[in-house]
């Protein structure tokens, strides 16, 4: 700085150093020299033994940054991983299936068109176990040939094949010149699991 008639110029301006502090490891360890971390600085580790990571190695490094550490250890018991989650009919998991999957890793499922799904959408990996999977239950085909062998129709709909999905009502009616011979009641009929009773009309 240099001494004017107004003072010192230019005034000094102190800048703080970003620093990191030392990490919580949890079954993980990694050799700490005692001197803070600087931005840019590099902590290596090693996963204890009978430890992974997510990628499936024993060790790894992070990065010190303006918001801290890039991330921390994530290791976990080799023992406590899952292989591929639970296969279901008529659905399958909406990402790549993967060979292993790290403790409390999620995956979630889509059913086939048609079929409903039914439980949660994500199963989740815990100690070696995937959750309970859902079930795809399967639509009732309203197909135009089971209504011509029946003389009726859907009310309100065309003459051709519909899917219902489970728990819905289904509102039948005779075809033009027809009699019901089933109850008032069977022509509103609700599909249960891929099953429909139709009435009938002579």
């Amino acid at each position: 700085m240099t001494c004017a008639e107004s003072g010192w110029s230019p005034p000094p301006v102190c800048i703080p150093v970003k620093q990191c502090d030392m990490p919580i490891f949890e079954n993980a360890r990694a050799v700490f020299t005692g001197k803070p971390f600087r931005l840019n600085d590099t902590l290596d580790y090693q996963c204890l033994d009978g430890y992974e990571n997510r990628d499936g190695s024993t060790n790894g490094s992070m990065v010190c940054g303006e918001d801290g550490w890039s991330h921390l250890p994530t290791c976990f018991k080799s023992a406590d991983k899952c292989g591929p989650p639970p296969e279901i009919s008529n659905g399958d998991i909406t990402s790549f299936p993967l060979k292993a999957y790290p403790p409390w890793s999620r995956v979630e499922y889509q059913c086939q068109a048609y079929y409903e799904l039914w439980g949660s959408t994500d199963v989740i990996c815990s100690y070696a176990k995937w959750s309970k999977p859902p079930r795809c239950i399967e639509p009732c085909i309203i197909s135009k040939e089971k209504l011509n062998e029946k003389n009726i129709r859907l009310k309100g709909k065309d003459d051709k094949t519909y899917y219902v999905k489970t728990g819905d009502i289904v509102e039948f009616m005779c075809k033009s010149g027809h009699k019901a011979v089933t109850s008032e009641a069977s022509f509103q009929a609700m599909c249960l699991e891929g099953t429909v009773e139709f009435p009938r009309c002579e």
